[in-house]
């Protein structure tokens, strides 16, 4: 069995990534492929403990460099322990984010040097990217109404702007990368998971 495919997730809080990584999930398994699903920050143990102390609510504020650093160290224990053996396996890996989350919202929402995240990333990836990824956008306005009665977490917490920051990173790095491919999130979801479906067929049968 040959290497196996690596589709990531990506969106700001309320765009539907839980329900529609479910969707691509199933369609990569519909089509003869074993899939495994994870997320970031998370997918194993030690990067679960790592994500609770990222989301958590507290007093002493946590800097963006000891953010950055720490979605790095999740990422480093993520693609050692489960992403790269499962690709290299065989298996499909369907990841709800992996970097240009970092990208989008250490480097655009926190305002950190780019350089500093490619350099990060270079140390971490060695190289490995997505073969695909789908960036589901919804205004931050749209996002914000679909959180409203969320209990939220740090990220969650934050100010319009920063979303706004986010949401424009996410926008530019799409622009530049043809794996990335936007997905209107502001429709309803029978039209979201129909595009989703169109663009995963056209995916699908490329890598067949």
């Amino acid at each position: 069995m040959g290497q196996g495919k690596f589709i990531t997730l990506e969106g700001t809080e309320g765009v539907g990534k839980t329900t529609n990584l479910r969707l691509i999930s199933e369609e990569v398994a519909g089509a003869g492929h074993p899939v495994l699903t994870t997320r970031e920050p998370g997918g194993t143990p030690l990067a679960e403990e790592i994500r609770e102390l990222l989301l958590a609510v507290r007093e002493e504020p946590m800097t963006g460099t000891s953010e950055l650093l720490l979605m790095f160290a999740a990422r480093a224990q993520h693609l050692a322990t489960v992403i790269k053996p499962a690709l290299a396996s065989g298996q499909w890996v369907v990841c709800d984010r992996f970097t240009d989350a970092t990208y989008a919202y250490q480097g655009g929402g926190r305002g950190l040097d780019q350089d500093v995240i490619e350099s990060l990333e270079n140390i971490v990836q060695g190289g490995l990217q997505p073969d695909l990824t789908i960036y589901l956008d919804v205004s931050v306005e749209v996002a914000a109404r679909r959180i409203a009665a969320r209990n939220h977490d740090r990220f969650e917490r934050e100010q319009v702007e920063f979303f706004e920051r986010v949401r424009a990173a996410y926008l530019e790095r799409a622009a530049s990368q043809p794996r990335i491919r936007v997905v209107d999130a502001s429709v309803d979801l029978a039209e979201v998971q129909t595009s989703l479906r169109v663009l995963l067929g056209e995916f699908l049968s490329d890598s067949s």
